[in-house]
């Protein structure tokens, strides 16, 4: 049974590029444009991993965060930040918020696929 990664990014091209390589790999992949819409997709169904973005409309990674934090299925599931902010402060936002990782777009395929199989067991 393939691992599931629910990708959130208001960028359909970077949604497409990120599923496609975490699909090359053999992931199941679920995407949502914002966190808004994440949580909508996610409901009380667990994933293996969550990649979102930061800057989003409606709700932005750091809400994704804390919301999926506050509930009991994905409070343990590894949320990955992977945005173009690369500023101390709001990496440690994100980590304060209970992010597992950070990682700057342009994104390395390969070292997307390497964190992603390293925080999803």
């Amino acid at each position: 049974m393939s691992k599931k990664v629910l990708a959130v990014d208001d960028s359909q091209t970077m949604r497409e590029m990120v599923a496609f390589a975490l699909r090359q790999a053999g992931y199941d992949v679920l995407l949502a444009e914002d966190g808004q819409k994440a949580l909508g997709v996610l409901g009380s169904s667990p994933v293996d991993c969550v990649i979102t973005d930061l800057n989003m409309p409606q709700m932005d990674g750091i809400g994704l965060i804390q919301a999926l934090r506050a509930h009991p299925t994905h409070r343990g599931t590894p949320i990955l930040m992977l945005t173009t902010e690369s500023d101390d402060q709001k990496k440690q936002a994100g980590k304060a918020a209970g992010a597992t990782g950070w990682l700057v777009k342009p994104f390395n395929p390969e070292k997307l696929l390497d964190v992603v199989r390293r925080v999803s067991g």
